[in-house]
């Protein structure tokens, strides 16, 4: 059954809040997919943070269209669309890679990020990025590997001090 003009309208702006509002957004399409297929991205989805929003192109061309993306190419994109937003910049792309790896039927089309218009072969690039929390974790840890060496150190040095003062004990006795 078609959708009414009010349902269009509201996942136009379903669509239009969630890009507005995402640093990284996706561009699939999921045609061709099982229904539990599409259920298990979903779930992966969900799980992530990542909300996953089907709709047809005309509906998604008018969305970025009102967020101030005209040149999109939306219209050129085959079969159905599905649109993944992420709060953050690799997210999406992770989850949308990672499935189409197992399912070859899900490809990507292109991407968001930062406000702009990316590329299928940009948004495979950053769905191998480490997440802006692993970078962070690993900056802390390089920020912290001076400070724990020089506890090590000065640790060994009272250990040392400590193994000589009981060899001394043990040969006294």
């Amino acid at each position: 059954m078609p959708k009414s003009k009010l349902q269009k309208q509201t996942t136009v702006d379903t669509l239009v809040s969630g890009l507005k509002n995402a640093k990284g957004v996706v561009f699939a399409n999921f045609q061709g997919l099982t229904v539990a297929e599409t259920e298990e991205l979903r779930k992966i989805a969900r799980k992530e943070g990542v909300s996953v929003l089907a709709a047809k192109k005309t509906l998604v061309e008018r969305a970025l269209q009102a967020i101030g993306m005209t040149d999109s190419k939306a219209a050129s994109f085959k079969g159905g669309i599905a649109t993944f937003i992420g709060q953050d910049e690799t997210t999406a792309a992770k989850i949308v890679a990672t499935f189409a790896k197992k399912n070859n039927i899900l490809s990507i089309f292109a991407g968001i990020m930062d406000g702009k218009l990316i590329d299928a072969a940009m948004v495979q690039k950053l769905a191998i990025l480490p997440s802006k929390q692993e970078l962070l974790g690993k900056m802390l840890g390089s920020l912290n590997a001076p400070i724990s060496g020089f506890v090590n150190v000065n640790a060994a040095i009272v250990r040392s001090l400590f193994n000589v003062l009981n060899a001394y004990k043990a040969k006294k006795v």
